[in-house]
């Protein structure tokens, strides 16, 4: 079993760093933004030279250029989005689980109806009257999960809050802020940790979904989502144009899915399969 986890690490590892790097590099690789239009070459077939590894879509445009410079919308949405949340997420939990009362109360309540949303609705309801946008998706995403990150907080502060360390802080009168911050904070922050990253890939997953279903970002802008949704027209007659952008997003949700599934198993403090 240990040798499978270690695998699960090394296999999950060096996919986010080889998709992440090549995103990284996307400007120096790809200047141009994999926006040059060849219209001579379109359609063209992959693995039939190096100009074109990976085939080029209707537009004539590289398919490897695309997904890689695309791969910068979903990592930037994943990341900044699940970021938000922890932050908005963490800072209700720890207040609502250690001062309890009527505040702990409203605040749960109102992350049970959130809960109840469903979230394609909810985003179909609100792009519909803001419009689409980068900065909306993220928005919504960050309204939508920072229930998740709250109340796995405050369930943990919950627990410590009756702990011997923190009993012991309060004995000395050291401040709230202080030991919410410095003494449960870093002891709740394992399944946080966990949460965060999974949700880094069922937010590159979502934002791909909103994409293709045009309630995204702009068709403009190179993105897997957008790439799938190009291409939907022509999975018959040149299935490449979709297949790539899906390999893309397929390798690297894999590969945080098992990042997560590791961390899990490293930082449960219940003591997980090691």
């Amino acid at each position: 079993m240990t040798g499978f986890k270690s695998f699960e690490f090394v296999a999950g590892l060096v996919l986010v760093a080889l998709i992440g790097g090549a995103v990284l590099l996307s400007p120096v690789l790809f200047p141009e933004g994999g926006r040059a239009m060849d219209l001579t070459a379109r359609l063209a077939a992959p693995f039939q030279g190096w100009e074109h590894p990976l085939g080029t879509d209707p537009l004539g445009r590289d398919i490897l250029a695309r997904v890689v410079v695309g791969g910068k919308v979903s990592f930037f949405v994943g990341i900044v989005s699940a970021l938000g949340a922890v932050v908005i997420g963490t800072v209700v939990g720890l207040f609502a689980g250690y001062y309890r009362g009527p505040w702990d109360m409203f605040l749960m309540r109102f992350a049970d109806i959130q809960l109840a949303l469903p979230f394609i609705l909810l985003a179909m309801t609100v792009i519909a009257i803001i419009g689409p946008g980068l900065d909306r998706i993220i928005l919504l995403m960050i309204v939508a999960q920072w229930v998740q990150y709250a109340r796995l907080i405050r369930g943990s502060v919950l627990s410590l809050r009756q702990a011997e360390f923190v009993q012991a802080a309060q004995s000395y009168g050291l401040p709230n802020r202080k030991i919410l911050f410095g003494h449960i904070l870093p002891n709740a922050m394992g399944p946080l940790v966990i949460l965060a990253t999974l949700n880094v890939a069922n937010n590159i997953l979502l934002e791909s979904s909103l994409t293709f279903l045009g309630l995204g970002i702009d068709p403009l802008v190179p993105s897997w989502g957008g790439m799938l949704a190009d291409g939907r027209n022509y999975i018959q007659t040149a299935p490449w144009v979709t297949v790539f952008p899906g390999l893309a997003i397929m390798l690297t949700v894999l590969g945080l899915n098992l990042l997560g599934d590791w961390l899990r198993d490293r930082l449960d403090p219940l003591g997980a399969t090691k």
